[in-house]
Protein backbone atom coordinates (compact mmCIF):
# COMPACT_ATOMS: atom_id res chain seq x y z
CA UNK A 1 0.00 0.00 0.00
CA UNK A 2 1.15 2.97 -0.73
CA UNK A 3 1.14 5.54 2.03
CA UNK A 4 2.06 9.53 2.34
CA UNK A 5 3.29 11.47 5.25
CA UNK A 6 2.49 14.72 4.50
CA UNK A 7 4.61 17.93 6.32
CA UNK A 8 3.48 21.30 7.01
CA UNK A 9 4.73 24.63 8.86
CA UNK A 10 1.61 25.44 10.13
CA UNK A 11 0.74 28.93 11.29
CA UNK A 12 -2.18 30.94 12.84
CA UNK A 13 -4.93 31.27 9.96
CA UNK A 14 -6.67 28.47 9.62
CA UNK A 15 -7.83 29.00 6.24
CA UNK A 16 -4.07 29.38 5.04
CA UNK A 17 -3.63 25.62 6.95
CA UNK A 18 -6.24 24.29 4.96
CA UNK A 19 -5.38 25.25 1.63
CA UNK A 20 -1.51 24.07 2.27
CA UNK A 21 -3.27 20.71 3.76
CA UNK A 22 -5.52 20.69 0.51
CA UNK A 23 -2.45 21.35 -1.71
CA UNK A 24 -0.34 18.22 -0.07
CA UNK A 25 -3.01 15.81 0.08
CA UNK A 26 -4.10 16.56 -3.66
CA UNK A 27 -0.25 15.74 -4.42
CA UNK A 28 -0.20 12.13 -2.35
CA UNK A 29 -3.59 11.74 -4.30
CA UNK A 30 -1.73 12.41 -7.64
CA UNK A 31 1.00 10.29 -6.91
CA UNK A 32 -1.11 6.83 -5.96
CA UNK A 33 -1.24 7.12 -1.98
CA UNK A 34 -4.06 5.45 -0.69
CA UNK A 35 -3.75 6.63 2.98
CA UNK A 36 -2.38 10.43 3.66
CA UNK A 37 -1.77 11.44 7.23
CA UNK A 38 -1.32 15.19 7.96
CA UNK A 39 0.57 15.98 11.53
CA UNK A 40 -0.38 17.73 14.40
CA UNK A 41 -1.76 20.97 14.82
CA UNK A 42 -2.21 21.10 10.95
CA UNK A 43 -5.21 23.17 11.05
CA UNK A 44 -3.37 25.59 13.63
CA UNK A 45 -0.22 26.06 15.30
CA UNK A 46 -1.17 29.92 16.74
CA UNK A 47 0.76 32.84 19.13
CA UNK A 48 0.15 30.45 22.33
CA UNK A 49 -1.91 26.87 23.49
CA UNK A 50 -4.88 28.68 24.24
CA UNK A 51 -5.07 29.82 20.59
CA UNK A 52 -7.18 26.51 20.08
CA UNK A 53 -10.14 27.01 21.84
CA UNK A 54 -11.19 29.62 20.00
CA UNK A 55 -11.74 27.15 16.13
CA UNK A 56 -12.86 23.87 18.59
CA UNK A 57 -15.47 21.88 17.30
CA UNK A 58 -18.05 19.85 18.19
CA UNK A 59 -17.20 16.06 16.94
CA UNK A 60 -19.07 15.55 14.16
CA UNK A 61 -19.66 19.07 12.68
CA UNK A 62 -17.46 22.40 12.02
CA UNK A 63 -15.26 23.68 8.89
CA UNK A 64 -12.71 21.57 10.04
CA UNK A 65 -14.15 18.03 9.71
CA UNK A 66 -16.15 19.18 6.77
CA UNK A 67 -12.45 19.75 4.72
CA UNK A 68 -11.06 16.66 6.35
CA UNK A 69 -14.28 15.20 4.41
CA UNK A 70 -14.92 16.70 1.26
CA UNK A 71 -11.44 16.35 0.71
CA UNK A 72 -10.72 12.56 1.02
CA UNK A 73 -14.60 12.40 -0.75
CA UNK A 74 -12.99 14.91 -3.74
CA UNK A 75 -9.58 13.03 -3.86
CA UNK A 76 -10.46 8.94 -3.17
CA UNK A 77 -8.33 8.78 -0.20
CA UNK A 78 -8.01 7.65 3.45
CA UNK A 79 -7.50 10.82 5.17
CA UNK A 80 -6.02 10.81 8.91
CA UNK A 81 -6.36 14.69 10.12
CA UNK A 82 -4.34 14.94 12.98
CA UNK A 83 -5.23 16.68 14.98
CA UNK A 84 -7.77 19.57 15.74
CA UNK A 85 -9.32 20.95 18.59
CA UNK A 86 -12.78 18.32 19.34
CA UNK A 87 -15.06 20.24 22.18
CA UNK A 88 -15.15 17.83 25.61
CA UNK A 89 -18.50 17.06 27.32
CA UNK A 90 -18.59 19.27 29.41
CA UNK A 91 -18.50 22.02 27.17
CA UNK A 92 -21.08 20.70 25.03
CA UNK A 93 -23.52 20.32 27.57
CA UNK A 94 -23.15 23.77 28.91
CA UNK A 95 -23.35 25.30 25.33
CA UNK A 96 -20.28 27.44 25.21
CA UNK A 97 -16.70 26.69 24.35
CA UNK A 98 -14.53 24.77 26.73
CA UNK A 99 -11.57 26.28 28.35
CA UNK A 100 -10.00 23.00 27.40
CA UNK A 101 -10.51 20.78 24.29
CA UNK A 102 -9.29 17.29 22.98
CA UNK A 103 -6.48 16.92 20.70
CA UNK A 104 -7.66 14.36 18.35
CA UNK A 105 -7.22 12.30 15.00
CA UNK A 106 -9.99 11.90 12.96
CA UNK A 107 -9.89 9.11 10.18
CA UNK A 108 -11.89 9.92 6.98
CA UNK A 109 -12.77 7.36 4.24
CA UNK A 110 -12.91 7.80 0.61
CA UNK A 111 -16.33 8.45 0.88
CA UNK A 112 -16.13 10.91 3.67
CA UNK A 113 -17.47 9.31 6.21
CA UNK A 114 -15.42 9.30 9.74
CA UNK A 115 -14.31 5.86 10.63
CA UNK A 116 -11.96 6.19 13.69
CA UNK A 117 -11.48 9.09 16.51
CA UNK A 118 -8.00 9.43 18.96
CA UNK A 119 -7.67 11.77 21.37
CA UNK A 120 -4.44 12.24 22.56
CA UNK A 121 -3.83 10.35 25.77
CA UNK A 122 -0.84 11.82 26.69
CA UNK A 123 -0.26 15.49 27.25
CA UNK A 124 3.84 16.97 26.48
CA UNK A 125 5.40 18.97 29.70
CA UNK A 126 8.95 20.22 29.39
CA UNK A 127 10.94 23.12 30.90
CA UNK A 128 14.70 23.28 30.53
CA UNK A 129 14.84 26.47 31.82
CA UNK A 130 15.11 28.14 28.32
CA UNK A 131 11.96 26.31 26.35
CA UNK A 132 8.80 25.80 28.57
CA UNK A 133 5.25 23.99 27.43
CA UNK A 134 2.72 22.10 29.46
CA UNK A 135 -0.15 21.35 26.75
CA UNK A 136 -2.56 20.73 29.97
CA UNK A 137 -3.06 24.39 30.09
CA UNK A 138 -5.47 23.90 27.00
CA UNK A 139 -5.99 19.97 26.53
CA UNK A 140 -7.85 17.33 28.50
CA UNK A 141 -6.49 14.04 27.94
CA UNK A 142 -7.79 11.44 26.18
CA UNK A 143 -9.47 8.35 27.80
CA UNK A 144 -8.38 5.16 25.53
CA UNK A 145 -6.47 3.87 22.11
CA UNK A 146 -8.30 3.62 18.79
CA UNK A 147 -7.43 1.18 15.81
CA UNK A 148 -8.95 0.94 12.70
CA UNK A 149 -9.30 -1.54 9.58
CA UNK A 150 -8.20 0.09 6.01
CA UNK A 151 -8.98 -2.62 3.01
CA UNK A 152 -5.98 -1.86 0.48
CA UNK A 153 -6.36 -2.15 -3.06
CA UNK A 154 -3.49 -5.08 -2.41
CA UNK A 155 -6.55 -7.15 -0.87
CA UNK A 156 -4.71 -7.06 2.61
CA UNK A 157 -6.91 -5.20 5.51
CA UNK A 158 -4.37 -2.94 7.64
CA UNK A 159 -5.28 -2.78 10.97
CA UNK A 160 -4.16 0.26 11.88
CA UNK A 161 -2.93 2.05 15.66
CA UNK A 162 -3.57 5.73 15.91
CA UNK A 163 -1.18 7.96 18.32
CA UNK A 164 -0.15 11.58 18.79
CA UNK A 165 3.84 13.21 19.39
CA UNK A 166 4.12 12.59 22.90
CA UNK A 167 2.61 9.36 23.09
CA UNK A 168 5.33 8.23 21.20
CA UNK A 169 7.40 7.76 24.72
CA UNK A 170 5.01 5.48 26.34
CA UNK A 171 5.54 2.00 24.16
CA UNK A 172 2.73 0.05 26.34
CA UNK A 173 0.26 1.81 23.66
CA UNK A 174 2.25 0.30 21.10
CA UNK A 175 2.29 -2.75 22.48
CA UNK A 176 -1.51 -2.53 22.97
CA UNK A 177 -2.28 -2.21 19.53
CA UNK A 178 0.50 -4.94 18.52
CA UNK A 179 -1.65 -7.01 20.47
CA UNK A 180 -4.59 -6.31 18.76
CA UNK A 181 -2.95 -7.28 15.13
CA UNK A 182 -1.83 -3.46 14.42
CA UNK A 183 0.37 -3.80 11.76
CA UNK A 184 0.93 -0.13 10.69
CA UNK A 185 1.48 2.63 13.20
CA UNK A 186 0.62 5.92 12.89
CA UNK A 187 2.05 9.18 14.95
CA UNK A 188 1.17 13.17 13.68
CA UNK A 189 2.89 15.14 15.50
CA UNK A 190 4.34 18.67 16.44
CA UNK A 191 8.05 17.44 18.29
CA UNK A 192 10.16 20.26 18.72
CA UNK A 193 13.68 21.10 17.56
CA UNK A 194 15.11 20.00 20.85
CA UNK A 195 13.12 16.37 21.65
CA UNK A 196 13.36 15.66 18.01
CA UNK A 197 17.04 16.20 17.39
CA UNK A 198 17.72 14.12 20.57
CA UNK A 199 15.07 11.43 20.15
CA UNK A 200 12.19 11.35 17.19
CA UNK A 201 14.09 8.84 15.25
CA UNK A 202 15.39 6.63 17.68
CA UNK A 203 11.86 6.16 19.18
CA UNK A 204 10.15 5.70 16.10
CA UNK A 205 12.56 2.84 14.67
CA UNK A 206 11.99 1.53 18.26
CA UNK A 207 8.46 1.25 17.71
CA UNK A 208 8.62 -0.20 14.44
CA UNK A 209 11.12 -2.93 15.37
CA UNK A 210 10.06 -3.78 19.05
CA UNK A 211 6.51 -4.26 18.01
CA UNK A 212 7.26 -5.59 14.01
CA UNK A 213 4.78 -2.98 12.77
CA UNK A 214 5.45 -0.07 9.80
CA UNK A 215 5.30 3.35 11.02
CA UNK A 216 4.11 6.43 9.22
CA UNK A 217 5.57 9.37 11.19
CA UNK A 218 3.82 13.07 9.71
CA UNK A 219 5.31 16.10 11.08
CA UNK A 220 5.71 19.81 11.56
CA UNK A 221 8.89 20.74 10.48
CA UNK A 222 10.17 24.14 10.02
CA UNK A 223 9.86 27.63 11.83
CA UNK A 224 6.91 29.23 13.02
CA UNK A 225 4.92 32.74 13.20
CA UNK A 226 5.17 32.12 16.79
CA UNK A 227 8.79 31.59 16.40
CA UNK A 228 8.60 28.02 17.74
CA UNK A 229 10.89 25.87 15.18
CA UNK A 230 9.38 22.03 14.99
CA UNK A 231 11.79 19.22 14.30
CA UNK A 232 10.40 17.82 10.87
CA UNK A 233 11.88 14.38 9.64
CA UNK A 234 8.14 12.84 8.78
CA UNK A 235 9.03 9.14 7.78
CA UNK A 236 7.81 6.10 6.73
CA UNK A 237 9.62 2.90 8.72
CA UNK A 238 9.42 -0.65 7.85
CA UNK A 239 8.40 -3.46 10.47
CA UNK A 240 12.47 -4.34 10.55
CA UNK A 241 13.10 -0.75 11.23
CA UNK A 242 14.02 0.67 7.98
CA UNK A 243 13.40 3.97 6.92
CA UNK A 244 11.53 3.23 3.25
CA UNK A 245 11.54 7.59 3.20
CA UNK A 246 11.95 10.53 4.91
CA UNK A 247 12.49 14.61 5.19
CA UNK A 248 14.16 16.57 7.30
CA UNK A 249 11.82 19.88 6.97
CA UNK A 250 9.47 22.26 5.22
CA UNK A 251 6.81 21.44 3.47
CA UNK A 252 6.53 17.87 1.65
CA UNK A 253 4.90 14.63 0.88
CA UNK A 254 6.82 11.70 1.99
CA UNK A 255 5.75 8.70 -0.37
CA UNK A 256 6.40 4.83 0.56
CA UNK A 257 4.87 1.64 -0.11
CA UNK A 258 4.23 -0.56 2.85
CA UNK A 259 4.61 -4.37 2.73
CA UNK A 260 2.20 -6.26 4.28
CA UNK A 261 3.83 -9.61 3.41
CA UNK A 262 7.36 -8.02 4.63
CA UNK A 263 5.47 -7.41 8.06
CA UNK A 264 4.20 -11.22 8.20
CA UNK A 265 7.66 -12.80 7.04
CA UNK A 266 9.28 -10.27 10.15
CA UNK A 267 7.09 -11.60 12.60
CA UNK A 268 7.35 -15.19 11.25
CA UNK A 269 11.05 -14.91 10.77
CA UNK A 270 11.52 -13.09 14.53
CA UNK A 271 8.84 -14.37 16.55
CA UNK A 272 8.99 -11.95 19.13
CA UNK A 273 5.80 -10.46 20.05
CA UNK A 274 4.38 -14.53 20.90
CA UNK A 275 8.07 -14.41 23.30
CA UNK A 276 6.31 -11.97 25.93
CA UNK A 277 6.56 -12.40 29.67
CA UNK A 278 5.19 -9.76 30.76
Amino acid sequence: MKVAALQMISGPSVEANLAHAHALLRQAAAQGAELAVLPEYFCLLGQRDTDKLAIQEPYGHGPIQQFLADAARELGLWIVGGTLPLSTGDALAAGTPGERVYNSVLVFDPQGQCRARYDKMHLFCFDNGRERYDEARALRPGSAPSLFELPSRDGHTWRIGLSVCYDLRFPELYRHYAAQGADLLLVPAAFTYTTGLAHWELLLRARAIENLACVLASAQGGTHDNGRRTWGQSIVIDAWGTVLNQCPEGEAVVLADVDAAQVAACRLQLPALSHRVL
